[in-house]
C-alpha cells in the first residue's frame, strides 16, 4: 500500500506567494485561491540538500504550510526560516503551535474511506495530495483563528465585569482596539482562509469535486466557519452596546455641565439684581 504523509502548520496570517515565486524563479502570478507548490530542484535549493521526488511543500496565502512526506524536523525548521525572510512577523518559536497530521493511503481494492487520521482511496489521482493539503491548511488556520477569537472574548468579558462593578467609563482607545481585533479576525477568516472557495481542479473534475466536498464535510470546515461568524456577530453586538453606554455617559456629562453653567449664570444674575455684585 502506497502512503503519503502530510503535516500542516498555521504560522501567520498572510504569506506573499508571488515574492517567494519570484525569488524561486517561478514565472507565474499566484492568486489567493491557489497554493505555491515547491518540490524537486527548487525545494533542494531552499533546504540546501537533496530531497526525494515524493517530497513537496505547499505554501498558502492565508499563512498555512503543508509538508508532504517530510519527517525531518530540521528540514521543516530550515524552511520556516526561509519563509521568515519574506514574512518577518513569523515567530519561529511558535510555528508548531497550530498543526495537524494526516495521511493518504492508496489501496487497489478498498473503497474510499475517511477517518480522523487518514483517508484510503482505491487508486492514486494527482489531485489527492493538493486537495487534502488545502483542507488541512484551512483547518489549522481556522484553529488559530478560533483561539484568537477566544482571546477577544476574554477581553470583552473583563469589560463586562467592569460594567457590573459600576465602572461605566470605557475609553475610546480601548473600544477602538477591541473593535479592530474583531474586524481583523473577521477579515482573516473571510478574505484569507476563504472557506467557501474551492480549488480550480474541482470545477473541471467531478471526482475531485466530490472528494473535496467529502473532506470539507468530514473536517466540518463549513460548520466551524458558521460558528465563527455567529460568534463574531455577537461580539459586534456587544461592542455596539459598549459604544452606546459610553456615548450615553458622555452625553449625560455634557448635559450636566450645561445645567451647571446655566445655574451659575442665573445665580450671578440674581446676585447682580440684589446688588450683591456691583
Amino acid at each position: 500500500m502506497e502512503e503519503f504523509s502530510l503535516r500542516a502548520f498555521a504560522i501567520t496570517n498572510e504569506i506573499d506567494l508571488n515574492r517567494i515565486a519570484q525569488q524561486c524563479g517561478i514565472p507565474k502570478k499566484f492568486t489567493w485561491e491557489e497554493p505555491l507548490i515547491l518540490k524537486n530542484g527548487i525545494l533542494q535549493s531552499i533546504l540546501g540538500k537533496e530531497v526525494e521526488e515524493t517530497k513537496s511543500v505547499l505554501v498558502f496565502s492565508f499563512g498555512s504550510v503543508v509538508f508532504i512526506n517530510h519527517s525531518d524536523d530540521n528540514e521543516m525548521n530550515v524552511f520556516f526560516s526561509y519563509l521568515q525572510s519574506f514574512e518577518p512577523e513569523i515567530d519561529l518559536h511558535s510555528v508548531r503551535r497550530y498543526t495537524d497530521d494526516y495521511s493518504l493511503h492508496i489501496s487497489g481494492t478498498a473503497n474510499l474511506e475517511l477517518t480522523d487520521e487518514y483517508v484510503i482511496v482505491p487508486e492514486y489521482e494527482v489531485f489527492y495530495p493538493e486537495l487534502i493539503s488545502t483542507v488541512l491548511a484551512k483547518s489549522v488556520a481556522l484553529e488559530k483563528t478560533e483561539e484568537q477569537l477566544g482571546a477577544i472574548q476574554d477581553r470583552l468579558e473583563n469589560m463586562i465585569d467592569r460594567l457590573e462593578k459600576g465602572k461605566l467609563r470605557i475609553g475610546d482607545k480601548e473600544l477602538a482596539r477591541t473593535t479592530a481585533k474583531i474586524l481583523r479576525h473577521d477579515y482573516n477568516t473571510l478574505a484569507y482562509i476563504m472557506i467557501l472557495d474551492k480549488p480550480d481542479i474541482t470545477w473541471t473534475n467531478s471526482n475531485a469535486n466530490e472528494f473535496y466536498d467529502r473532506m470539507l464535510n468530514f473536517f466540518e470546515l463549513n460548520d466551524r466557519h458558521i460558528i465563527l461568524k455567529s460568534k463574531t456577530e455577537t461580539l459586534y453586538n456587544i461592542i455596539d452596546g459598549f459604544s452606546t453606554i459610553s456615548h450615553s455617559i458622555r452625553g449625560l456629562f455634557v448635559e450636566w455641565i450645561v445645567v451647571i453653567l446655566i445655574m451659575i449664570e442665573i445665580s450671578l444674575t440674581l446676585l447682580e439684581i440684589a446688588g450683591w455684585i456691583p
